[in-house]
């Protein structure tokens, strides 16, 4: 004979298999749902420990492979001219395969050890 499992149980299983992959990083921010595989940079399925300063911007450029350029604007008051200046910054950041953020996507990043020359950021969460 033949046994039958019920779904319930499968999908209760499922979910905590998910649970278990997923490192908690100490920020509240949605898990990505895809896993890494051999990125020992991900904040979720690797060993990288994140520290300091946290940005929201969008993406530029995502061209060089787990790479992206993030862009954010800001106003800054000219006390002399009584006026605003709208000041920007771009930054480099480590794209895990999990995330994989595309161009136009709003990200958010979070400082962490140094990854290359020009890499000390890593992206945490995406949304459309």
């Amino acid at each position: 004979m033949t046994e039958k499992k019920s779904t319930k149980n499968l999908k209760k299983e499922s979910k905590q298999t998910i649970v278990k992959d997923v490192r908690n990083i100490g920020i509240k921010v949605i898990p990505p749902k895809n896993v890494c595989e051999n990125d020992i940079h991900c904040p979720f399925h690797g060993n990288q420990p994140l520290r300091g300063r946290m940005f929201t911007g969008t993406v530029i450029r995502s061209k060089v492979l787990k790479c992206v350029l993030v862009e954010w604007t800001w106003k800054r008051k000219v006390p002399k001219y009584e006026r605003y200046e709208k000041r920007r910054a771009k930054i480099l950041a480590h794209n895990p395969t999990c995330i994989n953020a595309e161009v136009g996507d709003t990200v958010k990043i979070m400082e962490t050890r140094k990854i290359s020359k020009t890499k000390n950021f890593v992206v945490i969460e995406k949304s459309n």
